[in-house]
């Protein structure tokens, strides 16, 4: 669920980069990714909240709260998780008598977490900006 979240929330971002002003409603958003208008409404508030968008209600839909180039994948990806919630979770309920068992989940946390902060540096490479680049001149 995380990821399509995010997936998600960059569609949003394509295309509120690239409508002209006042049409990136959450009517016209929620057309263009197949899904609700409430889960688009949902989605951009998370956006808004990180100071990615601003929107006006009614006709006046969303617009970018900064340029598309100051806006990294990263950011987006920390807009749609505020919580900071680990992206791969480790089991906690190991017994505490085997050896080996008890040491598992703080070997793996070190290995998924090293894993998430790979995923996070390269999100920060990339920006909003490239993103919408991409997306015109595929074919």
């Amino acid at each position: 669920m995380i990821a399509t979240r995010f997936a998600v929330g960059l569609h949003i971002l394509v295309l509120v980069a690239s409508d002209p002003p006042g049409e990136a409603t959450s009517i016209r958003l929620a057309s263009s990714i197949g899904t609700n208008p409430v889960v688009v409404r949902r989605l951009s508030g998370l956006l808004f909240r990180a100071g990615l968008i601003v929107v006006q209600r009614g006709p006046g839909g969303a617009r970018l709260a900064r340029p598309a180039a100051a806006i990294s994948l990263r950011d987006v990806w920390r807009a749609i998780n505020p919580e900071r919630e680990k992206l791969m979770r480790v089991h906690g309920r190991t017994n505490p008598e085997c050896l080996l068992g008890r040491r598992v989940p703080d070997v793996l946390r070190r290995r998924l977490d090293a894993a998430e902060a790979a995923m996070l540096d390269n999100l920060a490479v990339t920006t909003l900006a490239e993103l919408v680049d991409q997306v015109r001149a595929a074919p």
